[in-house]
């Protein structure tokens, strides 16, 4: 089984990238799920709670223990949240940074980072100006690779040439043909 992260700064298009992808079984993000069941209760703005971290950790380990297939895509990743949680000024917990520590022998060390498309389009769960998102792309950058991951960039661009780039960067990692 392979399994594949897709990052990169608020707004670039990961998810319309993962979402396009055929051929492979792909995992949604879970930061935006636990956002809106928060948002739902009434808490306009869940990230500032210290507890978010571990439950869109959590979201994400259920994910990924459920998930089948021999090509796995995922929209983010426990680095991810550890970023989150370096950018939000959150002290990261134990079961945060086991998560991470546990991520280095599930996922391949080739991490897709979609480049912003040069501005953000705001949602109830994407409240973050594009300095503000291109800060976070930066906090993302330097926690993958403090981890020994290797950053291959996906650049801005029309979102057909992008899903295609990244299809043919997982079809050439692993010999399957994905569209």
């Amino acid at each position: 089984m392979r399994r594949f992260i897709v990052t990169g700064a608020p707004g670039a298009g990961k998810t319309s990238i993962v979402g396009a992808l055929t051929g492979v079984t792909t995992v949604a993000e879970a930061a935006t799920d636990v956002i809106a069941a928060e948002q739902a209760r009434g808490v306009a703005e869940p990230w500032t709670d210290p507890g978010f971290a571990d439950r869109v950790v959590g979201l994400q380990r259920r994910r990924q223990l459920a998930a089948t297939g021999p090509v796995q895509v995922y929209d983010r990743s426990p680095l991810c949240t550890l970023a989150l949680a370096v950018y939000s000024g959150l002290s990261p917990s134990d079961l945060l940074l086991a998560e991470v520590d546990r991520a280095a022998s599930i996922y391949d060390r080739r991490v897709l980072l979609v480049r912003p498309i040069g501005f953000v389009t705001p949602t109830a769960a994407r409240r973050i100006s594009y300095a503000d998102s291109l800060h976070f792309e930066h906090v993302h950058r330097q926690v993958y690779r403090e981890r020994g991951y290797e950053l291959v960039e996906v650049p801005a661009g029309p979102a057909a040439e992008r899903v295609a780039l990244v299809a043919g960067y997982l079809a050439a990692w692993t010999l399957t043909r994905i569209e």
